[in-house]
This record gives C-alpha cells, structure tokens and sequence, in this order.
C-alpha cells in the first residue's frame, strides 16, 4: 500500500516551507489515524541524512515486513508515521541546517493562528548591569553612548556590546582601580557582551557573568552562572579562568560552552575549538582535573566528580547561541527545562511523563506553537494557563 497521494502533495509543500496552518491540521489528523499506541521519534546520524531518509520513507512504497527500532516493534506505517512527525517537531529541516542568529529570526516571529490567551512570546536582549556600587542599568533599553560613572571611571556603551571604561577620555590602565561589574539576564533573556581584552561571551537565559572592568596580574579571571559561551581573546601570558560553581575552565585562548544551572544535574563544559583544563579544587570536591580537546565535553557533578564525553554533540551545546532548541535522544524534563528558562513560564507535571525526543526547534515560536509540535507524539499533552504549562500523560 502507498502513502495516499493527497498526503504525499503535502509532505513536498511542508518540507518547502509552503504548507499551510489547514494543511498541517490535515497533516497531523493523517498521522493520529493510526490505531498503534507506542510511538517514538526516529534518530539519524545528521540532518542531511535525517531528511533524505524520510523522503525515501515517505515517497515510495513501505512493502517491508514489521521492523524493530530501539526496542519497539513498528509496523511499515508507523514508520511512515514517526518519520511525519519528525518532521514536523524539526520544523523545517532545510531551512533549520542554515540557522540565522536569534536577534534576526526574533525580528521574522510571526504569531501562530491561536487562542490570543495562549501566546507566550519568545524571549530577546535583556540584561542588567550590576555596577560596583550595587546599582544597575537596564543594558536592553539603554542607548548607545554614556551609561554611568564609577568612581573616575566612565561606562560607555558602543554598539558592538563592548561597554567602554574610560577616564578623562582615555581608556583605563593596569595602574587604575580595577571594579568589578555584573551583566546578568533574566529568564526570557539573552545578552552578548565584549569584555575589556576583546573576548566575547554569549548570555543564556537566567544566567550571569561577574568580570573586572579591566583584567590586571596574572590571569584574567570571570564568574558564571547558568549558561554562556566564551570566544577567549588569545594572550599566552594571561590564561583566562572561568569559575562555574565548584569547576574552574582554565584556556589561553578557544571557543567553549559552559552549562552551569543549578537545576541541572552537573555542570557541563563543551570544547570547540582549543583546549581547556576542567578543575575541581580540593575544597569543592576530589581536587581531579581533566584536559578537553575539541569535541569533548566534561561533566562536574555537584560532589565534585568529573567525567569526560568523547565526539560530544557540539552543535546540540551550542544551539541556543544560534536561535535553536536542539536535542537528540533528550529526556522531556531537560528539553522543558530550556523551554521554561527561555519563554520565562512555570511547568508542572501530572502525572508521569518519561519521554525522550530527538529533534530541532527554533527559539523564534511562540510557545503554543512549541508544544503543538512536541504534543504531536500523542504520548504527551499540554494545556496553558496564563505563565503556567501543565504537563500530562
């Protein structure tokens, strides 16, 4: 039996971008008419190959006897029908494998034909800097130019994010007094900044960085909390140190992400580019240190245990930095748990949800339409409620 022609019209127009919200109602009522109760989203070694496989799938006739897949018997249209839905919670895997930066995709955010009440908007530029006296400035309403004093110091905000420390018009030195200043975002919040020495650093949501207005001694030495991804400015002489609760990253000069909230379970350094030492002080743990090289990834528990992930999944780390959700074989507590952080709402489960997805979002949706997509498994349901999503078998 062939996929039903009128079905297979709107598979090409989905993955060209064409369809409509009727067509992907239609889409989705073909793929609930299936009686089976066990569904799963299938895995793919890259996207590439994810999609020419479900146009295979999709396009030619499924004459194969039932076939097992990580454990779960499907039968030939279950197949089909696990493929649409990849598909659909991919959201597009062509247009997804040349991802725009999040301030330019947040710019195209289109509002999804819903209930008005279930819109949550995505989240965008916002942060707070904490000056040294404990005063603050909102960063995203602030305009380019002069933003405080500090002392005899000058802030200045340039319009590449670089916020300039200057005194009577020149910029600071080693033999000035070094403040110590903090860029935090809220919930719902994301935030670039360069710091004095010319490296740049991506803010998640709910995350902060603590950092001198200028870097003096030996080393240059930030703070973290939640996430952040570093470009480190090359200087031999100057290691630059980054303390993300009990583990300090230590680099002369690369690219890294650092997940460090504290409702993950461990605190996670991704290394793309140069080497970096993973370091647990004696004081906060068993004292080990490990050497990453690109592509791996450390995990530092909350006792101070350190393991490393060889051939880890850069890009899934790094996602959020480039305007996505990304996730592959991903428990649906942490996939949510990203999705609370950037939307800023409140989830609450009843009922016993264990769920795994494999797959790519873009941090541009509203957030019904987010859990439209994920709720397409037919394994799980959501209902909104104001900031609260209600999570259920």
């Amino acid at each position: 039996m062939k996929i039903p022609e009128n079905i297979a019209e709107l598979i090409e127009k989905y993955q060209a971008g064409l369809a409509s919200v009727e067509e992907l109602r239609l889409l989705n009522e073909w793929y609930h008419s299936f009686n089976e109760s066990e569904t799963e989203l299938l895995t793919s070694k890259t996207e590439k190959e994810l999609a020419d496989e479900i146009r295979v799938r999709l396009l030619t006739t499924i004459q194969q006897a039932p076939v097992r897949v990580q454990g779960t018997m499907f039968s030939r249209w279950r197949i089909a029908a696990a493929a649409i839905l990849l598909l659909m919670i991919t959201a597009g895997i062509y247009a997804l494998l040349q991802p725009k930066p999040a301030r330019q995709e947040l710019a195209n955010t289109k509002r999804p034909v819903i209930p008005a009440k279930l819109d949550i908007a995505p989240g965008g530029d916002k942060a707070v800097l904490i000056l040294a006296d404990g005063s603050s400035i909102l960063l995203d309403s602030a305009a380019d130019g002069m933003l405080t004093q500090q002392g005899n110091i000058k802030v200045e905000k340039l319009s590449n994010g670089l916020l300039a420390y200057t005194i009577g018009g020149r910029q600071v030195t080693e033999s000035d007094e070094a403040f110590y200043n903090t860029i935090s975002t809220p919930r719902g919040g994301q935030y670039q900044v360069t710091l004095s020495d010319g490296t740049k650093v991506w803010l998640n949501a709910a995350s902060s960085i603590r950092f001198p207005v200028l870097f003096t001694g030996a080393e240059r030495r930030v703070e973290i909390t939640g996430e952040a991804y570093f470009e480190v400015a090359k200087n031999v002489n100057r290691p630059f140190k980054v303390k993300a609760s009990s583990s300090e990253i230590e680099v002369l000069g690369t690219h890294f992400n650092v997940n460090a909230y504290d409702d993950e379970a461990t605190v996670k350094t991704t290394l793309l580019e140069g080497m970096v030492k993973v370091s647990v002080p004696a004081s906060a743990g068993k004292g080990a240190t490990r050497f990453l090289k690109p592509g791996q990834q450390s995990g530092v528990t909350r006792e101070g245990d350190i393991s490393v992930l060889n051939n880890a999944d850069t890009e899934e780390a790094v996602a959020w930095k480039n305007g996505r959700f990304q996730f592959r074989s991903s428990d649906l507590k942490s996939i949510l748990r990203q999705i609370s952080r950037w939307y800023d709402v409140e989830v609450v489960y009843k009922g016993n949800v264990n769920l795994h997805f494999t797959g790519q979002l873009t941090r541009n949706e509203y957030v019904s339409s987010v859990f439209e997509k994920l709720a397409l498994t037919g394994e799980v349901h959501f209902s909104i409620d104001g900031r609260k999503v209600i999570v259920s078998p």
